[in-house]
């Protein structure tokens, strides 16, 4: 075993002046010095902080660290102490080991397969030509958020889900609501209790008038109706979040590095790298947390049982060991061991849905307008600080 260093003494979260895709400066230092190291969590908690890609991709693989909610410290935001957060309600499989979480995910794999996701192309591809029509006649400039990074991809998973196109608009305002960080904590507990009330009354019509959508094919199975409404819940506010910031900062990223915009737009056939690429130069989800369920020798270290270890993600992408120069974006970087989608068994299930939407709404954009540009100064970009998934809040932009 290793000598242990003197904790750090919170998680840093600090980004570099100037530079909103890089992450927190401390945590590459951290990360070249020592991958794994102690630190101390937001609720006093004696943990861990790993920051190398390895150690990260370790701790996500093995059984013997938990996802369970009920024994985790939370490294950032909410203050807690293990036992504080309530285990996971039924349908909420993140917060579930094996066998329960074994139980979900098998049922859910095959909604979505890379084969599957495939077939959305060409409506993806239609409802990012509608947005950029209605773009066009608008003319700029315009939030790209409010006019495409966000529609897009709420469109995508009401569809899959099967939510009438009449109760779209609802969903949308809800999870704005929800996602919204000047929101008070009154407007959030009752979008979320009317989200779930609609979702209900939503497996309850699927089971009276099966359709052809996810919620439809799940309905069939062994899951109660809690489940299952738990379950649209967590497809949804997955498949409207993320992907829009994934959108909204990927193509800030792509407006702030002009040679690798040119690149793309010069070699379409670069959109599937620059995908990927993008995941890992950003990692809008750039923290998580496991806790082990025994002792376990990691890096050289011992992680006693009931210690949670914090994964920056966000670090461990650029962990130069794995990535030459990893703080520039290449686009024609092979990154295809990125970890924006997590790893192991609690891998992101909608990636394949993600990749899809972004391979056709980053390019479609860029080639409709071939001169778009941001239409305020890039320091003045809204960015969304303080919250579980980075990006932007709006971004400007005008052609």
């Amino acid at each position: 075993m290793t000598e242990v260093a003197t904790p750090v003494p919170a998680y840093p979260t600090d980004r570099p002046a100037g530079c909103p895709f890089d992450p927190p400066a401390e945590l590459g230092r951290l990360r070249e010095r020592e991958p794994l190291t102690r630190l101390v969590f937001a609720d006093g908690h004696l943990g861990w902080l790993a920051t190398g890609h390895r150690v990260v991709r370790a701790v996500l693989a093995d059984s013997r660290f938990s996802s369970r909610y009920e024994i985790m410290h939370a490294p950032i935001g909410r203050v807690a102490a293990a036992g504080a957060f309530p285990p996971a309600p039924p349908g909420d499989f993140i917060g579930m080991d094996a066998p329960e979480h074994t139980r979900y995910r098998r049922l859910l794999t095959g909604k979505f397969t890379v084969r599957r996701m495939h077939l959305l192309t060409q409506r993806v591809e239609q409802l990012a030509a509608e947005h950029l029509d209605a773009m066009e006649l608008a003319g700029g400039p315009l939030d790209l958020v409010a006019a495409y990074a966000q529609p897009i991809p709420a469109l995508v998973i009401c569809e899959l889900l099967g939510v009438p196109a009449e109760g779209r608009h609802v969903f949308r305002q809800h999870s704005e609501t929800l996602n919204n960080p000047a929101a008070t904590e009154a407007e959030q507990a009752t979008a979320m209790g009317e989200l779930g009330a609609i979702l209900h009354g939503l497996v309850l019509a699927k089971r009276a008038n099966p359709t052809d959508d996810l919620l439809t094919d799940l309905v069939s199975t062994d899951l109660t109706d809690e489940e299952l409404t738990r379950i649209g819940g967590l497809l949804l506010g997955a498949g409207l979040d993320t992907t829009a910031n994934m959108i909204g900062l990927g193509v800030f990223a792509l407006l702030r590095n002009p040679e690798q915009l040119a690149a793309l737009r010069a070699d379409p056939g670069l959109a599937d790298r620059s995908v990927e690429e993008l995941l890992r130069y950003l990692t809008i989800v750039s923290t998580n947390v496991r806790t082990a369920l025994e002792d376990v020798e990691l890096d050289g270290q011992l992680v006693k049982a009931g210690e949670s270890v914090a994964l920056a993600m966000d670090a461990a992408n650029r962990d130069p060991q794995v990535y030459p120069d990893p703080d520039r974006l290449d686009l024609s970087r092979s990154a295809g061991a990125h970890l924006a989608f997590g790893h192991g068994i609690h891998q992101c299930l909608g990636q394949q849905l993600a990749r899809v939407e972004l391979r056709v709404a980053i390019p479609a954009l860029l080639t409709r307008f071939p001169t778009l540009r941001l239409a305020v100064p890039a320091e003045e970009v809204p960015l969304r600080t303080g919250l579980d998934i980075y990006g932007v809040h709006r971004l400007p932009v005008t052609w």
